[in-house]
């Protein structure tokens, strides 16, 4: 990896016949192992993300249990209210016409009036039972509306996001590339015929042409983060150099030559991040030309901003 790093930051240099001092070296590696702390963190986060979302899902579902167990609650609270209502209503009938009889029923009239006592508390005990109960479900419900309008607010951006991807690159033959949605991302493959010759880190007139239209779609999107994965098949390079001995390297700088491009059409570079796969990351097992070919790629995962997502669960 450390290899790979230093790869990276002096290839430009080389590749133009420039001589680089160790000291910009050594600070240019320094900024380099910086960058790749951050970006292990920032992946760490977005792990972590599709983790809550996951959970989220299953909050949801419990929480509209919940709903529906305080909507039973609360209609056989108030069943229990009409009749505790219609019980206090005959007790305080039954109290009046007491007042009116002779003195030998004062004892019970005094009993009734305790009854009556006794069933007006538990009445107003049950009316504050039942207004919290409204309460609480009007707030459950308020927060469950809440969770399905972000993650659908979130789904509708990915998929438009998708949709916008999908009709700028129209013209290219899905052989070439395909775009998909897979766990909240949006992923654009893009087969290595389409971007390069064989062992080559140039990328093609047509590649270029292609990614230059997928900026267009998205250079104006800044609530988005972008990753340029390389990936190769297991097929060792066969012409090494000082800067490119295995397939990593190769994967890394295929990354970097289409992370300049993505820029130079008007991305910013701080929602950019390329990576190598090496050979780690197949699509098929390498046991046929059919699936070499087709693990030889780069994807451009495109993740969106979840900062409205992560505030309402912190609430």
């Amino acid at each position: 990896m450390k290899k790979l790093i230093i790869v990276l930051l002096i290839l430009p240099f080389v590749l133009g016949s420039c001589i680089v001092s160790k000291k910009k070296f050594d600070d240019m590696l320094a900024q380099k192992i910086k960058a790749d702390g951050e970006v292990v963190q920032k992946n760490k986060q977005l792990d972590s993300a599709n983790l809550n979302i996951g959970n989220l899902s299953g909050s949801i579902s419990k929480l509209k249990q919940d709903t529906a167990d305080l909507v039973s609650g609360t209609k056989a609270t108030s069943k229990k209210l009409n009749a505790l209502s219609k019980e206090h209503d005959q007790l305080n009938s039954i109290y009046k016409n007491l007042l009116n009889s002779s003195g030998k029923l004062n004892r019970d009239v005094t009993q009734q009036k305790e009854q009556l006592m006794a069933i007006q508390e538990n009445l107003d005990k049950t009316r504050k039972e039942n207004d919290s109960l409204n309460y609480n479900l009007i707030e459950r419900e308020k927060k469950v509306k809440e969770l399905e309008q972000v993650l659908s607010d979130k789904d509708k951006a990915v998929t438009d996001l998708k949709n916008r991807i999908s009709n700028s690159l129209l013209n290219f033959k899905e052989s070439d590339l395909t775009v998909k949605i897979k766990n909240g991302k949006v992923y654009v493959s893009l087969a290595e015929q389409l971007l390069f010759s064989s062992g080559s880190i140039d990328v093609d007139k047509k590649g270029v042409v292609a990614i230059q239209q997928l900026a267009k779609a998205i250079k104006d999107q800044k609530d988005i983060q972008i990753m340029v994965e390389g990936h190769t098949d297991n097929v060792p390079i066969s012409k090494k150099s000082e800067y490119l001995q295995d397939n990593w390297d190769l994967s890394v700088l295929r990354a970097t030559s289409i992370t300049r491009i993505l820029t130079k059409a008007g991305v910013l570079p701080s929602q950019v991040v390329p990576a190598g796969k090496g050979e780690f990351s197949p699509l098929q097992t390498n046991d046929s030309p059919q699936n070499k070919q087709k693990n030889r790629r780069t994807e451009i995962v495109i993740t969106p901003n979840l900062d409205e997502l992560f505030k309402l669960l912190g609430n």
